[in-house]
């Protein structure tokens, strides 16, 4: 698990070294008031990309139990079922986002005097929406399948393209915020085109999936099962991200400011264990899929200490430097915004061991057939922290409140699922029914 994990795990670093460097850049050059609007819109497109992020994951999860069988004409069919759907959802999301820009704007809470620049922001990146889908869907595939390596060669690829763009667009050519967007969709689109490429060349499974598309109700059943639950779980839970994004942005721009940053440290301080909880799907998907009920236990055994640990030390560092961070994105200037954006980080990193932990049981409970119970675990986890940040946000606590509602999430969601674990899933005995 842990060899498999460290492609994604790097893979995942570049991706937030991109958005660290984003951040940096935007936030020193351009200001408070567009490192706020970029923050806002950072939200809006992981709420969106999170649908077709989550339909991807349901898909592989189908495509690792196939490939776990060796049933490797059920997989080639059911990759162009699969691509197909979720491409009709892609075109939809992105045409509906443009269209209705204005309202999702004033839903979000956007204050007036961001609202323009954000626009601007949103108008050049919410196009890249399908070149997120085609890299995740192809990207998807080949993990599912056991390749992690060249998803992270061609993503390494495409943040040095991001990066050098920023600089340039942003640093020496002065196109502001504009800039910064232009890079964002040109290394979607090189990343897209690039996995796109390799696994039509290289893979006979995709190159006969194209001639073998046929739309079985058994095989929309299937992979309908599996992506909608990891659908509805990926976008409920940035959906509450999402809300509770609006109701900070209640509180003006220098809080705006301070959570955009801290968001981005907080998602790379725990961003390991998310990919190591990703990792661990894949493995038990596998073994579950090849009837190995011992490996499947044997691999939670070692998935949940190793996920406790690195979450135990990532919140030792993050609770000591949490200063030092957010001055790396800030102005010695912002003392207030980095004050609040330093509360935001030693809150949420204390308890980063039960996200560590939720991450482990969304993986488990994707891979063994009830993506329905990570959905669950969602809702809860998210319930809890936007109905917590509604009311702090009403009260004298202020966003103290909702700084504090997320690990308050976090806890609740892990118990529920140890009780749905102790209910016995594993016990059960395993079904072919793919």
């Amino acid at each position: 698990m842990s060899l498999f994990a460290i492609p994604l795990l790097l893979g995942n670093l570049l991706q937030q070294l991109y958005n660290i460097v984003d951040t940096w850049i935007v936030g020193r050059y351009l200001g408070a008031e567009a490192l706020a609007s970029v923050g806002a819109s950072f939200s809006l497109l992981v709420f969106l990309t999170s649908v077709l992020i989550g339909l991807c994951m349901g898909s592989g999860v189908v495509f690792s139990h196939d490939y776990g069988r060796s049933a490797f004409s059920q997989l080639e069919r059911r990759i162009g079922t699969a691509f197909l759907g979720i491409a009709g959802v892609t075109v939809c999301i992105t045409a509906l986002s443009l269209l209705f820009l204005p309202q999702i704007l004033n839903l979000l809470q956007i204050p007036l005097e961001l609202q323009q620049m954000t626009a601007e922001y949103l108008k050049l990146v919410l196009p890249g929406i399908p070149a997120v889908f085609v890299y995740n869907f192809f990207a998807g595939y080949l993990k599912a399948l056991g390749n992690s390596v060249l998803p992270l060669l061609i993503l390494a690829l495409s943040t040095l393209t991001n990066i050098g763009l920023d600089f340039l667009f942003v640093l020496f050519l002065r196109m502001g915020i504009r800039g910064a967007a232009l890079a964002t969709i040109t290394a979607q689109y090189e990343a897209g085109l690039l996995v796109l490429l390799y696994c039509f060349l290289k893979d006979s499974h995709i190159r006969h999936a194209v001639s073998k598309v046929q739309l079985l109700r058994s095989d929309l059943q299937i992979l309908g099962r599996y992506s909608l639950y990891t659908c509805l779980q990926q976008s409920v839970m940035n959906l509450g991200i999402l809300m509770v994004q609006g109701i900070v942005n209640s509180f003006g721009v220098t809080v705006m400011a301070a959570f955009s940053a801290g968001v981005k440290i907080d998602a790379f301080a725990y961003m390991p264990a998310q990919e190591y909880g990703n990792a661990f799907s894949t493995f038990i998907a596998q073994n579950h899929g090849a009837n190995r009920p011992d490996r499947v236990k044997k691999g939670m055994r070692t998935g949940f200490l190793t996920g406790i640990v690195y979450c135990l030390l990532a919140s030792l560092v993050l609770c000591v430097f949490a200063p030092s961070l957010m001055r790396i994105f800030l102005d010695a200037g912002e003392a207030e915004a980095i004050a609040i954006g330093t509360g935001y980080l030693r809150i949420e990193g204390a308890f980063y061991a039960g996200i560590g932990i939720l991450f482990l049981w969304y993986g488990l409970f994707r891979a063994i057939g009830q993506p329905q119970v990570s959905l669950i675990l969602t809702i809860i986890s998210l319930g809890t922290r936007v109905l917590l940040a509604v009311l702090a946000a009403s009260s004298s606590i202020g966003y103290i409140g909702i700084w504090c509602a997320i690990p308050i999430g976090w806890g609740l969601a892990d118990l529920a699922g140890l009780l749905f674990c102790l209910r016995g899933p594993l016990r059960k005995k395993h079904r072919n029914h793919l």
